[in-house]
């Protein structure tokens, strides 16, 4: 099937699951120091954007959607919190983690229609809505991991 004139939710789930890919493929190639590089002040370095990939894909299908705590989920308070790494965290089990996470969202979205609502601090958002959300959020850090890539594979080369 071409997803290009593919039903809407065949190409939202699509367009989506591109991202998880790009997501995934920051930490490609990657060693484990350089996954943990810090190359810019804030907390994030290519180990940590995955790692925040699973806070946002827990936060929007796991909490939102399936309406599971934060606290259940063992989640932190804060969107900064999220890029912390402790010593555990190594590139296979953050790997590990957004794989888990992004199968569980998949089976919990597929139980819910587009145009379902769920809570937001916001007001209501549809999954339609969370689905366009999660692409944009990815994309944006796909791209952010990209340029970090780049920085630590520069290195290697001087």
């Amino acid at each position: 099937m071409d997803i290009h004139i593919a039903d809407e939710r065949t190409q939202l789930e699509a367009r989506l699951n591109e991202q998880r890919e790009q997501i995934l493929g920051i930490l490609a190639d990657l060693d484990e120091q350089e996954a943990r590089e810090r190359l810019v002040p804030s907390l994030t370095t290519p180990l940590s954007l995955v790692k925040h990939a699973v806070f946002v894909e827990k936060v929007w299908f796991h909490c939102r959607v399936a309406g599971v705590s934060r606290a259940e989920l063992g989640l932190p308070d804060s969107i900064d919190e999220s890029f912390v790494l402790t010593p555990a965290d190594t590139i296979e089990s953050v790997r590990r983690s957004f794989v888990d996470a992004c199968a569980h969202s998949r089976a919990v979205a597929a139980e819910r229609g587009l145009d379902e609502q769920f809570p937001w601090r916001r007001g209501p958002v549809d999954l339609r809505f969370i689905y366009g959300h999660m692409i944009a959020e990815f994309a944006r850090h796909a791209g952010h991991g990209d340029i970090l890539v780049e920085q630590l594979r520069a290195r290697r080369n001087t």
